[in-house]
């Protein structure tokens, strides 16, 4: 399950906007927007992109996607 906290957090800190995270995983704004606030599940290559994207680390990644 996503903390959903955190990774508002984590986005919010990157400074990037969420659309531009959105096509970076090949998602839409809505279907980015249904992972973020917890209504669908990252796959594995999303949440590998997003941890580069948002510059995470391995215990940030596993606090946000592994809770």
């Amino acid at each position: 399950m996503t903390n959903v906290s955190l990774l508002q957090t984590e986005i919010e800190k990157s400074g990037l906007k969420k659309k531009y995270i959105a096509q970076q995983l090949g998602l839409s704004s809505y279907g980015f927007a249904l992972k973020a606030r917890g209504d669908r599940e990252f796959t594995a290559s999303e949440i590998k992109m997003l941890c580069e994207v948002l510059k995470l680390n391995m215990s940030q990644m596993h606090a946000i996607f592994l809770a």
